[in-house]
């Protein structure tokens, strides 16, 4: 059976970098899409419905970071941030934005394509079901088989990096499980120095299930070595 081809919108204000990348990653096996400013990108990725996005942060009329934001009230598509500021500022609000990943430019071609296999395979993941059907700690409840995340009720919108963080963390409550082992286990064996991506996206977690993030019931920290998930909360 032949594997549907994936979609990849582009968005990007200089011609030559959209030529680039669509070259790259069409000889990659992707199909592309491509948009030169944000309001653009808000449009294309409601009417055609990529399955990753690459956005640049510097572009006219809407930046990278408005539109991240914008989309991720209502959509969870895997998101790669581009850009040639290489500080941690910006790759910190990337983040905590909700982007999956940030690549500073210039960068090549192998780096990119390996940005874009790892995010597109934790999106695969966070659809993969385990052999337990479903989780319950407190008034959180998982249904994996649905990909569904509630709170007391209420469905709890997560991005596909922050279900598998969330699952991984689950289907091993009550184990602490150490930084590398996360970051190995959700981002891929590339990712296991990048320790501040754990920390945004745990906070992430933090922010849209804990009662009180500050005071975590749900997802422990256990100092120096990592985190565990509270099986019994209270």
């Amino acid at each position: 059976m032949t594997r549907k081809r994936q979609t990849i919108l582009i968005v990007d204000d200089e011609l030559a970098i959209l030529k680039f990348l669509r070259a790259n990653l069409q000889a990659n096996g992707f199909d592309v899409l491509s948009a030169m400013d944000g309001t653009a990108a808000v449009r294309t990725v409601e009417s055609e419905r990529p399955d990753l996005l690459l956005l640049d942060i510097m572009m006219p009329k809407m930046d990278g970071f408005e539109v991240c934001q914008q989309l991720r009230v209502w959509s969870q598509i895997p998101i790669i941030m581009l850009s040639a500021r290489g500080d941690e500022e910006d790759r910190v609000k990337c983040l905590e934005l909700g982007a999956d990943d940030y690549v500073t430019k210039p960068f090549g071609a192998g780096e990119l394509t390996a940005r874009v296999n790892a995010v597109l395979r934790r999106a695969n993941m966070a659809r993969a079901v385990p052999a337990r059907s479903s989780c319950t700690c407190g008034n959180i409840q998982i249904n994996f088989a649905h990909r569904c995340v509630t709170l007391a009720g209420s469905e709890v919108r997560l991005t596909p990096t922050e279900y598998s963080l969330l699952k991984e963390l689950a289907l091993n409550a009550g184990k602490v499980l150490t930084s590398a082992e996360l970051l190995k286990s959700v981002w891929g064996p590339e990712y296991e120095q990048e320790r501040q991506y754990l920390h945004v996206f745990i906070g992430h977690l933090r922010a849209k299930i804990e009662p009180d993030p500050t005071s975590p019931r749900y997802i422990i920290t256990v100092p120096g070595v990592g985190y565990k998930f509270q099986a019994s909360a209270e």
